[in-house]
């Protein structure tokens, strides 16, 4: 900008000069415009053409090869390059680049460094040189001996340490992008007070210089140290992966999708792209700690990506049996998280266990059991499965956790699993009192848990609904009703014609379900007023009067996009529950997926679609 402002005033001052100079004489036009030409082109040489350098002065800051730049590349071990420096000492430059090559042939040959190496007359000797040459390293090289020095565990009171870090400081503008992103990654974590100056120098310079990153191994790193950096140089290092993605390495994709997964950064637009990428990769890249990352990140940013699931899972079937039991339960967790499975490799997990159960830890086998209880999944070999897995759960489930230890045996009423004795300890009081700590959400989930389980046991297990059981409240309700739910109550409204003691919304079971419609229908499929009817599903025990004959208790049950499976039409495994529950409690449901709602447009479509629905659930229950 100084440069054109200048040419600019260099142009104004060779067109006044001549004018100034040579008022009174006649020249023509000709004469004069020439003259200011001659006299304007020093000025605008000077200030606007690029110095060119022969050929013969590029090359003349190269430094001649000496014999110990010889020697030291051709050490075998540390002591060879030691011996190097004793016989041709070198400059400054040369001091730091031997201290380098004998800090990775240390870690190289002997794997750390023992602190009275840090003694060594030769090697102090080499950091002393250092020091007095300092201006004469390269920025490359110093940056590097810096690294080395932490490395090496120098102490942070070293003056050879300070005086780089230092002049580190200096430098910090003059440092390319690259130099600046080795100083942060490798400085952050470190405690002094020195230090971290220099890390936060450096990803300040990073902040204001973004834009010069152009590889996308810096960006992968940059990000993979994102706890550390501030939320402003993160929004732009994902601004500039999404940029670079198509350049990502299958590991670097790995390392960005799990640094986002731990911040709980969900950026759907790099996650898009870098998912786009990551199909493309070819198998062999697709190891099996890949995968595994893989499905965590996506797992833990609730990110789906269908196609991308099905080849992890396609990858990973093959080679089944070489997964460890912890492989198998982290893949099967993920996947859980996402509401997504694949039949054939879930049945491939079950196999795995019935095979290799001695080699699962009981933790495992209760995520295992959880995950299988929140898909709904039942191993076509269930017999198998399970004769594996009961006598576990007998000799470990009353040592667990008390939370994990209710969701363990709620995932096995989910798969109907639970046996009474696995229940009943869980109903009393001293059990529900463990889980009252924390906060009103987790307590009040827990107690529907609880519920649940007493659901179970006075439904699927009436013979022991006579044990001792202490009373479980109902918890109080807080969520909203979705539009699909809205929706069918005001269809519902419309079917009962406004009598609203012929219908009931939002009903509240004693087994911790709640029914989003309530109706009681005569033999004539009319519904009928329910308010004075006995309900043994409530809690209050609804009214005096006895169940007509020929009356059914029907429930209305809607089933949002969230009750399903991921990409089907199969119900998760606590809904499936819940229907069972119902049927047994004496209901006839009538259920409405969003995805058959959705078609319906006009209220007397809607009234036909509940009324024909109504009318075949009657009828299957008479035919049973």
């Amino acid at each position: 900008m100084a440069t054109r402002f200048l040419t600019r005033y260099a142009r104004l001052l060779c067109t006044a000069s001549p004018q100034a100079s040579m008022a009174c004489l006649p020249l023509s036009d000709t004469v004069l415009a020439k003259l200011q030409r001659a006299q304007c082109r020093p000025w605008e040489r000077s200030m606007c053409e690029r110095r060119v350098l022969p050929k013969e002065d590029i090359f003349l800051n190269v430094p001649t090869r000496t014999k110990l730049d010889d020697m030291v590349e051709k050490a075998v071990m540390p002591e060879d390059v030691l011996q190097a420096w004793q016989q041709h000492r070198g400059n400054g430059n040369q001091a730091a680049s031997t201290i380098l090559a004998w800090s990775k042939m240390m870690q190289r040959t002997q794997g750390n460094f023992h602190p009275e190496l840090i003694h060594d007359s030769r090697l102090r000797d080499m950091m002393d040189t250092i020091i007095k040459q300092i201006s004469t390293v390269w920025n490359s090289t110093l940056v590097s001996v810096l690294r080395a020095l932490w490395v090496m565990g120098l102490p942070n009171t070293d003056r050879v340490l300070g005086s780089i870090q230092t002049e580190v400081l200096w430098r910090i503008r003059r440092l390319s992008y690259k130099q600046l992103a080795f100083l942060a990654e490798w400085g952050i974590g470190r405690k002094a007070q020195q230090d971290v100056t220099v890390v936060s120098a450096a990803l300040k310079q990073l902040e204001l210089r973004w834009t010069e990153i152009s590889d996308a191994k810096t960006v992968s790193a940059l990000i993979s140290k994102g706890q550390h950096v501030s939320p402003v140089l993160m929004d732009r290092l994902e601004d500039k992966a999404l940029e670079l993605a198509e350049g990502f390495s299958a590991e670097e994709i790995r390392r960005v999708c799990v640094s986002l997964a731990v911040l709980g950064r969900r950026s759907v637009a790099l996650l898009r792209a870098l998912s786009y990428h990551f199909l493309q990769r070819p198998s062999s890249e697709y190891t099996t700690p890949l995968v595994l990352d893989m499905a965590f990140a996506y797992g833990k940013l609730s990110f789906h990506q269908t196609q991308v699931f099905q080849r992890m899972a396609s990858e990973l079937l093959p080679r089944i049996s070489d997964l460890t039991a912890v492989d198998v339960t982290r893949f099967a967790k993920s996947m859980g998280f996402l509401k997504w499975i694949n039949f054939p490799l879930f049945e491939a997990f079950a196999e795995h266990y019935v095979e290799h159960c001695e080699k699962y830890s009981n933790l495992q086998l209760c995520n295992l059991l959880m995950t299988f209880a929140r898909l709904g999944f039942q191993p076509s070999k269930g017999e198998e499965f399970y004769s594996k897995v009961h006598p576990v759960l007998e000799n470990s489930l009353s040592g667990l956790e008390p939370f994990l230890q209710t969701d363990v045996v709620w995932s096995l009423c989910v798969l109907q699993q639970a046996r009474p004795q696995y229940i009943i300890p869980l109903l009393q009081q001293e059990h529900s009192a463990k889980l009252s700590v924390g906060s009103p959400l987790r307590e009040g989930n827990y107690r529907l848990k609880l519920l649940h389980l007493a659901a179970t046991l006075h439904l699927e297990h009436p013979e022991y609904s006579s044990s001792h059981i202490d009373p479980l409240p109902l918890p109080a309700s807080t969520s909203a009703l979705s539009p699909l739910q809205k929706s069918l109550r005001e269809a519902l409204d419309a079917f009962v014609e406004g009598e609203s003691e012929k219908h009931s919304a939002g009903v509240k079971t004693v087994y911790g379900w709640t029914i989003d419609c309530e109706v009681v229908v005569d033999s004539d499929n009319r519904p009928i007023d329910l308010s004075q009817l006995r309900a043994p599903h409530l809690a209050t025990g609804g009214g005096k009067q006895a169940l007509p004959e020929g009356a059914r208790r029907i429930a209305f049950l809607a089933w949002d996009f969230p009750n399903f499976v991921s990409k089907s039409k199969d119900l998760l495994g606590r809904f499936t529950m819940m229907k069972r529950h119902l049927q047994l409690a004496g209901f006839i449901l009538v259920e409405v997926p969003y995805y058959e709602w959705l078609e319906l447009k006009t209220a007397r479509q809607k009234l036909a679609y509940l009324k024909d629905k109504m009318g075949k659930a009657v009828a299957e229950d008479m035919a049973k």
